[in-house]
């Protein structure tokens, strides 16, 4: 599957590609390309530090932030297909930049998620932060101090 992915998406790029360009030119295609990586890249920046910033102020009201981290890997991923030379590559970076597009991804996984953990496809086992943890409580134990060893004496002496 991964194989026909990697060898299918560069085939309808190469195409669509050619087919924009024998409509406007070489140069106004290139020219596409570079304002699309240019205009998804700056905008992919400005939102991935707005959520970016929406995680850590969760994070100091105690809140998870798992939305929000969802929210920061689809940008990413946004960032990475808009820098992508290619049509198909740019509209899906674009319509992750959209947040109700990037709503409806995260409601499908999750509900796929749930359904796969009702079905015992998929095991999820949370501790930490709050959560309780089946192998017991978790201590902390005050690091040992660090005391660097002596140096080596040289290999060869110098008269």
């Amino acid at each position: 599957m991964l194989l026909l992915l990697f060898i299918l998406v560069p085939a309808i790029e190469l195409a669509l590609l050619l087919e924009v360009a024998s409509h406007l030119g070489t140069l106004p295609t290139l020219g596409l390309i570079v304002v699309t990586g240019v205009v998804g890249a700056s905008l992919a920046r400005r939102q991935g530090l707005a959520v970016l910033g929406r995680a850590q102020d969760q994070m100091a009201r105690g809140d998870l932030p798992a939305g929000s981290l969802a929210d920061g890997v689809m940008i990413l991923v946004a960032g990475a297909l808009l820098i992508t030379p290619g049509i198909l590559t740019d509209a899906l970076g674009f319509l992750l930049l959209v947040p109700v597009f990037r709503e409806a991804v995260k409601n499908v996984t999750m509900n796929r998620l749930r359904k796969a953990i009702d079905e015992n496809r998929v095991h999820v086992d949370v501790a930490g932060m709050g959560f309780p943890s089946e192998t017991g409580p978790v201590i902390d134990v005050p690091p040992e101090p660090f005391e660097p060893a002596a140096p080596p004496p040289p290999k060869y002496k110098v008269h």
